[in-house]
Protein backbone atom coordinates (compact mmCIF):
# COMPACT_ATOMS: atom_id res chain seq x y z
CA UNK A 1 0.00 0.00 0.00
CA UNK A 2 2.86 2.65 0.94
CA UNK A 3 4.48 1.90 -2.57
CA UNK A 4 1.42 2.11 -4.17
CA UNK A 5 0.53 6.09 -2.52
CA UNK A 6 4.48 6.78 -2.96
CA UNK A 7 4.41 5.63 -7.07
CA UNK A 8 1.05 7.67 -7.29
CA UNK A 9 2.10 10.56 -5.69
CA UNK A 10 5.72 10.91 -7.90
CA UNK A 11 3.58 10.38 -10.83
CA UNK A 12 1.77 13.27 -10.12
CA UNK A 13 3.66 15.55 -8.96
CA UNK A 14 6.32 14.21 -12.63
CA UNK A 15 3.10 14.79 -14.41
CA UNK A 16 2.79 18.97 -12.47
CA UNK A 17 6.55 19.39 -13.34
CA UNK A 18 6.29 18.61 -17.41
CA UNK A 19 2.94 20.82 -17.14
CA UNK A 20 4.62 23.88 -15.48
CA UNK A 21 7.77 23.77 -17.67
CA UNK A 22 5.47 22.59 -20.86
CA UNK A 23 3.57 26.55 -19.82
CA UNK A 24 6.93 28.11 -19.62
CA UNK A 25 7.98 27.84 -22.85
CA UNK A 26 5.27 30.30 -24.39
CA UNK A 27 7.25 33.11 -22.50
CA UNK A 28 10.10 33.04 -24.40
CA UNK A 29 8.56 35.28 -27.25
CA UNK A 30 7.00 38.66 -26.37
CA UNK A 31 3.76 39.36 -29.01
CA UNK A 32 4.24 42.75 -30.52
CA UNK A 33 3.40 45.89 -28.49
CA UNK A 34 -0.28 47.02 -28.64
CA UNK A 35 -2.07 49.95 -29.44
CA UNK A 36 -1.63 53.21 -27.14
CA UNK A 37 -4.77 54.62 -26.36
CA UNK A 38 -5.09 58.74 -25.03
CA UNK A 39 -5.53 59.48 -21.61
CA UNK A 40 -9.00 58.41 -20.56
CA UNK A 41 -9.33 56.63 -17.58
CA UNK A 42 -8.99 58.45 -13.81
CA UNK A 43 -7.41 56.32 -11.20
CA UNK A 44 -7.20 56.46 -7.35
CA UNK A 45 -3.38 55.19 -6.34
CA UNK A 46 -3.81 53.40 -3.07
CA UNK A 47 -0.89 53.25 -0.86
CA UNK A 48 -0.54 50.61 2.00
CA UNK A 49 1.84 52.21 4.55
CA UNK A 50 2.40 51.02 8.49
CA UNK A 51 6.00 53.30 9.80
CA UNK A 52 7.27 53.76 6.62
CA UNK A 53 8.88 57.20 6.97
CA UNK A 54 12.36 56.05 5.58
CA UNK A 55 11.24 55.17 1.86
CA UNK A 56 7.70 56.67 1.63
CA UNK A 57 8.98 60.07 0.68
CA UNK A 58 11.05 58.64 -2.20
CA UNK A 59 7.44 57.27 -3.72
CA UNK A 60 5.83 60.12 -3.09
CA UNK A 61 8.15 62.11 -5.63
CA UNK A 62 7.83 59.67 -7.91
CA UNK A 63 4.17 59.61 -8.07
CA UNK A 64 4.29 63.25 -9.24
CA UNK A 65 6.29 62.51 -12.03
CA UNK A 66 4.26 59.95 -13.52
CA UNK A 67 3.69 60.31 -17.64
CA UNK A 68 -0.14 60.84 -17.64
CA UNK A 69 -2.35 64.04 -16.92
CA UNK A 70 -2.29 65.27 -12.97
CA UNK A 71 -6.05 66.03 -12.85
CA UNK A 72 -6.82 62.00 -13.83
CA UNK A 73 -5.16 61.04 -10.80
CA UNK A 74 -4.84 61.59 -6.85
CA UNK A 75 -2.45 59.49 -4.59
CA UNK A 76 -4.32 58.20 -1.02
CA UNK A 77 -1.66 56.84 1.57
CA UNK A 78 -3.46 54.39 3.97
CA UNK A 79 -1.24 54.99 7.29
CA UNK A 80 -2.36 51.89 9.05
CA UNK A 81 -1.35 52.05 12.65
CA UNK A 82 1.67 54.56 12.02
CA UNK A 83 3.49 55.50 14.97
CA UNK A 84 6.07 57.38 13.26
CA UNK A 85 5.83 60.58 10.67
CA UNK A 86 4.81 58.43 7.71
CA UNK A 87 1.43 60.68 7.28
CA UNK A 88 3.52 64.12 8.09
CA UNK A 89 5.76 63.08 5.03
CA UNK A 90 3.13 62.14 2.88
CA UNK A 91 1.17 65.32 3.38
CA UNK A 92 4.10 67.50 2.81
CA UNK A 93 4.45 66.22 -0.59
CA UNK A 94 0.69 67.47 -1.37
CA UNK A 95 -0.63 63.74 -0.76
CA UNK A 96 -3.69 62.27 1.14
CA UNK A 97 -2.57 60.81 3.52
CA UNK A 98 -5.81 58.75 5.09
CA UNK A 99 -4.84 58.08 9.12
CA UNK A 100 -6.37 54.22 10.48
CA UNK A 101 -5.90 52.97 13.71
CA UNK A 102 -7.35 49.51 14.24
CA UNK A 103 -5.25 47.41 16.91
CA UNK A 104 -7.42 44.30 16.92
CA UNK A 105 -7.62 44.40 12.42
CA UNK A 106 -4.13 44.46 11.01
CA UNK A 107 -2.73 43.93 7.86
CA UNK A 108 -2.72 44.98 4.31
CA UNK A 109 -5.92 43.84 3.42
CA UNK A 110 -7.50 45.34 6.57
CA UNK A 111 -6.09 48.54 5.77
CA UNK A 112 -7.23 48.08 1.73
CA UNK A 113 -10.95 47.42 3.10
CA UNK A 114 -11.30 50.52 5.04
CA UNK A 115 -9.79 52.50 2.42
CA UNK A 116 -12.43 51.45 -0.06
CA UNK A 117 -15.00 52.45 2.08
CA UNK A 118 -14.04 55.67 2.64
CA UNK A 119 -13.29 56.31 -1.68
CA UNK A 120 -16.61 55.08 -2.17
CA UNK A 121 -18.25 57.99 0.04
CA UNK A 122 -15.79 60.40 -1.44
CA UNK A 123 -17.58 62.92 -4.14
CA UNK A 124 -15.34 62.12 -6.77
CA UNK A 125 -15.49 58.67 -8.20
CA UNK A 126 -12.34 57.24 -10.53
CA UNK A 127 -12.40 54.99 -13.23
CA UNK A 128 -9.96 52.87 -11.46
CA UNK A 129 -8.18 51.67 -8.31
CA UNK A 130 -4.23 51.10 -8.51
CA UNK A 131 -2.55 49.56 -5.52
CA UNK A 132 1.33 49.89 -4.39
CA UNK A 133 3.65 49.59 -1.32
CA UNK A 134 4.97 52.58 0.13
CA UNK A 135 8.62 51.11 -0.62
CA UNK A 136 7.87 50.54 -4.16
CA UNK A 137 9.24 52.68 -7.48
CA UNK A 138 6.43 53.13 -10.18
CA UNK A 139 7.90 53.64 -13.97
CA UNK A 140 6.67 57.10 -15.32
CA UNK A 141 4.27 54.96 -17.87
CA UNK A 142 2.42 52.78 -14.86
CA UNK A 143 -0.77 54.68 -15.64
CA UNK A 144 -0.39 55.09 -19.48
CA UNK A 145 -0.31 51.56 -19.53
CA UNK A 146 -3.09 50.93 -17.14
CA UNK A 147 -5.06 53.32 -19.50
CA UNK A 148 -4.48 50.91 -22.51
CA UNK A 149 -5.07 47.71 -20.72
CA UNK A 150 -8.41 49.03 -19.04
CA UNK A 151 -9.46 50.90 -22.47
CA UNK A 152 -9.41 47.34 -24.25
CA UNK A 153 -11.34 45.75 -21.61
CA UNK A 154 -9.60 44.77 -18.84
CA UNK A 155 -11.23 44.31 -15.83
CA UNK A 156 -7.75 43.60 -13.45
CA UNK A 157 -4.38 44.18 -14.27
CA UNK A 158 -1.18 42.94 -12.73
CA UNK A 159 2.22 44.82 -13.42
CA UNK A 160 5.62 43.80 -13.64
CA UNK A 161 7.14 43.26 -10.65
CA UNK A 162 10.64 44.10 -10.60
CA UNK A 163 13.38 44.56 -8.27
CA UNK A 164 14.75 47.64 -6.82
CA UNK A 165 18.12 46.52 -4.98
CA UNK A 166 18.51 43.04 -6.14
CA UNK A 167 22.42 43.89 -5.90
CA UNK A 168 22.25 44.83 -2.44
CA UNK A 169 22.67 41.04 -1.03
CA UNK A 170 22.62 37.26 -2.03
CA UNK A 171 19.34 37.06 -0.36
CA UNK A 172 17.92 40.28 -2.78
CA UNK A 173 19.85 38.98 -5.53
CA UNK A 174 17.66 35.70 -4.90
CA UNK A 175 14.73 37.43 -5.16
CA UNK A 176 15.54 39.19 -8.25
CA UNK A 177 16.17 36.26 -10.00
CA UNK A 178 12.58 34.58 -8.65
CA UNK A 179 10.56 37.46 -9.84
CA UNK A 180 12.28 38.09 -13.60
CA UNK A 181 11.65 34.07 -13.86
CA UNK A 182 7.93 34.69 -12.98
CA UNK A 183 7.49 37.83 -15.17
CA UNK A 184 8.63 35.84 -17.97
CA UNK A 185 7.99 32.49 -17.86
CA UNK A 186 4.71 32.22 -15.74
CA UNK A 187 3.39 35.56 -15.89
CA UNK A 188 4.08 36.32 -19.55
CA UNK A 189 3.73 32.95 -20.76
CA UNK A 190 0.05 32.62 -19.20
CA UNK A 191 -0.63 35.95 -20.90
CA UNK A 192 0.42 35.09 -24.59
CA UNK A 193 -2.04 32.27 -24.19
CA UNK A 194 -4.96 34.24 -23.33
CA UNK A 195 -4.76 32.92 -19.97
CA UNK A 196 -5.17 34.62 -16.08
CA UNK A 197 -2.69 35.84 -14.40
CA UNK A 198 -2.11 36.08 -10.82
CA UNK A 199 -1.92 39.21 -8.38
CA UNK A 200 1.24 40.14 -6.97
CA UNK A 201 0.61 42.00 -3.84
CA UNK A 202 1.44 45.69 -5.52
CA UNK A 203 1.68 47.51 -8.76
CA UNK A 204 -2.00 46.11 -9.18
CA UNK A 205 -5.23 48.00 -10.92
CA UNK A 206 -8.88 47.08 -10.51
CA UNK A 207 -12.05 48.83 -12.30
CA UNK A 208 -13.40 50.63 -9.76
CA UNK A 209 -17.07 49.05 -10.45
CA UNK A 210 -15.93 45.47 -10.24
CA UNK A 211 -14.06 46.30 -6.79
CA UNK A 212 -17.77 47.65 -5.89
CA UNK A 213 -19.58 44.41 -7.28
CA UNK A 214 -17.22 42.25 -5.61
CA UNK A 215 -15.97 43.46 -2.67
CA UNK A 216 -12.86 43.70 -1.19
CA UNK A 217 -13.23 40.71 1.17
CA UNK A 218 -9.56 39.96 0.77
CA UNK A 219 -8.06 40.21 4.26
CA UNK A 220 -6.01 37.08 4.12
CA UNK A 221 -2.13 37.12 4.79
CA UNK A 222 -1.83 36.89 0.92
CA UNK A 223 -4.85 39.29 0.22
CA UNK A 224 -3.42 39.36 -3.40
CA UNK A 225 -3.70 35.53 -4.04
CA UNK A 226 -7.15 35.68 -2.47
CA UNK A 227 -8.44 38.28 -4.77
CA UNK A 228 -7.00 36.23 -7.85
CA UNK A 229 -9.53 33.19 -6.80
CA UNK A 230 -12.38 35.12 -5.70
CA UNK A 231 -11.55 36.89 -9.25
CA UNK A 232 -11.05 33.83 -11.16
CA UNK A 233 -14.34 32.12 -9.89
CA UNK A 234 -16.31 34.54 -11.11
CA UNK A 235 -14.65 34.49 -15.11
CA UNK A 236 -12.57 37.77 -14.54
CA UNK A 237 -9.06 36.81 -15.33
CA UNK A 238 -6.53 39.29 -14.26
CA UNK A 239 -5.03 40.29 -17.32
CA UNK A 240 -0.48 40.72 -16.82
CA UNK A 241 1.05 44.13 -18.36
CA UNK A 242 4.88 43.45 -19.44
CA UNK A 243 5.35 47.16 -20.00
CA UNK A 244 3.88 48.35 -16.75
CA UNK A 245 7.00 48.27 -14.05
CA UNK A 246 6.98 48.47 -10.84
CA UNK A 247 10.18 48.09 -8.53
CA UNK A 248 10.20 46.39 -5.48
CA UNK A 249 12.14 46.62 -2.43
CA UNK A 250 13.33 42.64 -0.95
CA UNK A 251 14.66 42.28 2.53
CA UNK A 252 18.09 42.43 2.94
CA UNK A 253 18.85 39.62 5.46
CA UNK A 254 18.10 35.99 5.38
CA UNK A 255 15.97 35.79 8.49
CA UNK A 256 14.09 39.00 7.55
CA UNK A 257 13.32 36.85 4.08
CA UNK A 258 12.87 33.74 5.73
CA UNK A 259 10.26 35.63 7.82
CA UNK A 260 8.16 37.16 5.20
CA UNK A 261 7.98 34.06 2.89
CA UNK A 262 6.88 32.34 6.21
CA UNK A 263 3.40 34.46 6.30
CA UNK A 264 3.48 33.81 2.59
CA UNK A 265 3.11 30.43 2.99
CA UNK A 266 0.82 30.95 5.62
CA UNK A 267 -1.62 32.31 4.12
CA UNK A 268 -0.96 30.54 1.02
CA UNK A 269 -2.04 27.06 2.97
CA UNK A 270 -5.18 29.14 4.01
CA UNK A 271 -6.00 30.61 0.47
CA UNK A 272 -5.61 26.60 -0.95
CA UNK A 273 -7.90 24.95 1.54
CA UNK A 274 -10.70 27.72 0.79
CA UNK A 275 -10.16 27.51 -2.83
CA UNK A 276 -8.53 24.45 -4.40
CA UNK A 277 -11.14 22.27 -4.49
CA UNK A 278 -13.81 25.00 -5.52
CA UNK A 279 -11.77 26.17 -8.57
CA UNK A 280 -10.72 22.55 -9.39
CA UNK A 281 -14.80 21.70 -9.70
CA UNK A 282 -15.84 24.50 -11.17
CA UNK A 283 -13.14 23.77 -13.85
CA UNK A 284 -14.28 20.16 -14.26
CA UNK A 285 -17.71 21.48 -15.13
CA UNK A 286 -17.15 24.05 -17.60
CA UNK A 287 -14.31 22.46 -19.21
CA UNK A 288 -11.91 25.34 -18.11
CA UNK A 289 -8.15 25.07 -18.43
CA UNK A 290 -8.39 28.78 -17.26
CA UNK A 291 -9.44 27.75 -14.12
CA UNK A 292 -7.93 24.33 -13.71
CA UNK A 293 -4.23 26.55 -14.40
CA UNK A 294 -5.40 28.94 -11.30
CA UNK A 295 -6.37 26.07 -9.27
CA UNK A 296 -3.06 24.07 -9.52
CA UNK A 297 -1.22 27.75 -8.97
CA UNK A 298 -2.93 27.71 -5.15
CA UNK A 299 -2.18 24.40 -4.54
CA UNK A 300 1.33 25.23 -5.25
CA UNK A 301 2.03 25.07 -1.43
CA UNK A 302 0.83 21.86 -1.08
CA UNK A 303 2.82 20.32 -3.91
CA UNK A 304 6.80 22.18 -1.78
CA UNK A 305 5.17 20.32 1.11
CA UNK A 306 4.32 16.84 0.18
CA UNK A 307 7.88 17.09 -2.50
CA UNK A 308 9.86 17.80 0.90
CA UNK A 309 8.48 15.43 3.01
CA UNK A 310 8.39 12.33 0.07
CA UNK A 311 12.06 13.45 0.12
CA UNK A 312 13.09 13.23 3.73
CA UNK A 313 11.01 9.58 4.12
CA UNK A 314 13.51 7.92 1.22
CA UNK A 315 16.29 9.19 2.68
CA UNK A 316 15.02 8.07 6.41
CA UNK A 317 14.61 4.93 4.84
CA UNK A 318 17.97 4.63 3.20
CA UNK A 319 19.99 6.27 5.79
CA UNK A 320 18.37 3.91 8.73
CA UNK A 321 16.50 1.36 7.52
CA UNK A 322 18.67 0.01 5.01
CA UNK A 323 16.47 0.68 2.51
CA UNK A 324 15.74 1.64 -0.81
CA UNK A 325 12.46 -0.07 0.22
CA UNK A 326 9.96 2.19 -0.46
CA UNK A 327 9.25 2.30 -4.28
CA UNK A 328 10.89 4.82 -6.08
CA UNK A 329 9.86 5.21 -9.74
CA UNK A 330 13.31 7.64 -10.47
CA UNK A 331 15.62 4.59 -9.79
CA UNK A 332 13.33 2.85 -13.16
CA UNK A 333 15.18 5.91 -15.30
CA UNK A 334 18.78 6.07 -16.61
CA UNK A 335 20.73 8.23 -14.63
CA UNK A 336 20.58 11.00 -17.63
CA UNK A 337 17.05 11.80 -17.31
CA UNK A 338 17.39 12.77 -13.93
CA UNK A 339 20.56 14.84 -14.84
CA UNK A 340 18.56 16.70 -17.72
CA UNK A 341 15.86 17.61 -15.29
CA UNK A 342 17.95 19.34 -12.70
CA UNK A 343 19.69 20.84 -15.66
CA UNK A 344 16.56 22.00 -17.18
CA UNK A 345 15.23 23.75 -14.14
CA UNK A 346 18.50 25.28 -13.83
CA UNK A 347 18.80 26.71 -17.10
CA UNK A 348 15.06 28.19 -17.09
CA UNK A 349 16.52 30.43 -14.21
CA UNK A 350 19.47 31.63 -16.25
CA UNK A 351 17.53 31.93 -19.41
CA UNK A 352 15.07 34.23 -18.16
CA UNK A 353 17.49 36.50 -16.74
CA UNK A 354 18.89 36.24 -20.22
CA UNK A 355 15.77 36.78 -22.08
CA UNK A 356 14.87 40.07 -19.24
CA UNK A 357 18.62 41.44 -20.05
CA UNK A 358 19.51 41.10 -16.62
CA UNK A 359 22.95 43.55 -16.63
CA UNK A 360 23.85 43.52 -12.91
CA UNK A 361 26.84 41.72 -12.62
CA UNK A 362 26.87 40.61 -8.83
CA UNK A 363 23.47 38.80 -9.47
CA UNK A 364 25.33 36.69 -11.86
CA UNK A 365 27.83 35.90 -9.57
CA UNK A 366 25.13 35.66 -6.24
CA UNK A 367 23.59 32.57 -8.58
CA UNK A 368 25.74 30.31 -7.08
CA UNK A 369 23.91 30.96 -3.23
CA UNK A 370 20.32 30.81 -5.16
CA UNK A 371 20.31 26.91 -4.54
CA UNK A 372 20.53 27.53 -0.36
CA UNK A 373 17.38 30.40 -1.18
CA UNK A 374 15.72 28.14 -2.96
CA UNK A 375 16.25 24.90 -0.55
CA UNK A 376 15.01 27.40 2.39
CA UNK A 377 11.99 27.34 1.04
CA UNK A 378 11.03 23.87 1.88
CA UNK A 379 11.65 24.13 5.89
CA UNK A 380 10.04 27.50 5.43
CA UNK A 381 6.58 25.88 4.22
CA UNK A 382 7.09 22.67 6.48
CA UNK A 383 6.69 25.32 9.12
CA UNK A 384 4.31 27.16 7.67
CA UNK A 385 1.77 24.09 7.56
CA UNK A 386 1.99 23.78 11.51
CA UNK A 387 1.37 27.35 11.95
CA UNK A 388 -1.07 28.34 9.47
CA UNK A 389 -3.35 29.00 11.88
CA UNK A 390 -1.82 32.31 12.17
CA UNK A 391 -3.39 34.93 11.57
CA UNK A 392 -0.86 38.27 12.82
CA UNK A 393 0.48 40.44 10.26
CA UNK A 394 4.36 40.69 9.93
CA UNK A 395 5.69 43.64 8.89
CA UNK A 396 8.60 43.70 6.59
CA UNK A 397 10.73 47.05 7.62
CA UNK A 398 12.01 49.27 4.91
CA UNK A 399 14.75 51.73 4.44
CA UNK A 400 16.31 51.00 1.36
CA UNK A 401 15.75 54.74 -0.22
CA UNK A 402 16.40 54.48 -4.04
CA UNK A 403 15.33 56.93 -6.81
CA UNK A 404 13.48 55.60 -9.97
CA UNK A 405 16.52 57.46 -12.00
CA UNK A 406 19.06 55.26 -9.88
CA UNK A 407 17.88 51.77 -10.79
CA UNK A 408 17.15 52.39 -14.51
CA UNK A 409 20.83 53.54 -14.76
CA UNK A 410 21.85 50.37 -13.15
CA UNK A 411 19.37 48.41 -15.52
CA UNK A 412 20.70 50.22 -18.24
Amino acid sequence: MLDAIFVTLQIILAVIAVYQFAFSLFGLVRKKRKEHAAPEKSFAILVAAHNEEQVVGALMENLKQLDYPKELYDVFVICDNCTDKTADIVRAHGMNACERTNPNLRGKGYAIEWMLKELWAMPRQYDAIVMFDADNLAHTNFLSEMNNDLCTGARVIQGYIDTKNPEDSWITAAYGVSYWYINRLWQLSRHNLNMANFLGGTGMCFETNLLKEMGWGATSLVEDLEFTMRCTQCNVYPRFNYDAKVYDEKPLTFKASSRQRLRWMQGHFTVARRYFFPLLWQSIKHRSLIKFDMALYGLNVYIVLLTFLMTVAMWIDIAFFGGPNIENIYVQLPAWTGVIAIGLNVATFVIAMILEKVTFKKVYLYLLLFPIYAISWYPITVYAFFTQNNKQWSHTQHTRVVRLEEVQSKQG
